[in-house]
């Protein structure tokens, strides 16, 4: 699921909005159960990898963003919309398809500059991909377990190779 901000405006502005944006979206895990499988939150769009249990994709977004589009016009003395327009999202079907969408969604601050490496960025899950952590919010189970013996390593090796292509094909 990828949303942008409406004009191609930034949706977090500093630290605090990208921390407000996590807890709201904690918020609509639990008030929607939702299996997150990867995100990353650059300034004027943002990407989730989501599994729906009992309700569709419209349901939680729409919450959490009228939620989040409710605090930032407050923050900012803005009004109107926030996102441009409904966001967009498309259903994945295969464990590759999965695999190379969190690459992607991984890779997105250093394509777009704001990171030299994946792991630098703040606003992304790819950190809790690499070392085994404490239950989170995210839940890597599902893309590592596609990887066999020592998942982690793995998932670096890819990502890493999935950036080298990338920067080839500039």
């Amino acid at each position: 699921m990828t949303a942008r901000g409406n004009r191609k405006s930034n949706l977090f502005r500093d630290k605090k909005d990208y921390q407000h944006y996590m807890v709201n979206l904690q918020k609509a895990l639990q008030r929607y159960p939702t299996t997150l499988h990867a995100y990353c939150l650059m300034p004027n769009h943002l990407h989730l990898i989501l599994g729906t249990i009992n309700h569709t994709p419209t349901e939680f977004i729409h919450y959490l963003h009228s939620v989040y589009a409710r605090y930032f016009n407050h923050r900012y003395e803005y009004v109107g919309h926030l996102f441009q327009g409904r966001f967009y999202s498309k259903q994945i079907r295969n464990p590759k398809q999965l695999l190379d969408t969190s690459a992607y969604v991984h890779l997105n601050p250093v394509k777009a500059n704001y990171s030299k490496r994946p792991e630098d960025y703040l606003w992304s899950s790819y950190p809790a991909f690499l070392t085994p952590t404490d239950p989170s919010i995210i839940h890597t189970d599902k893309i590592l377990s596609l990887l066999g013996e020592d998942p982690h390593r793995k998932y670096q090796l890819f990502v890493e190779t999935r950036r080298k292509i990338n920067e080839w094909n500039i």
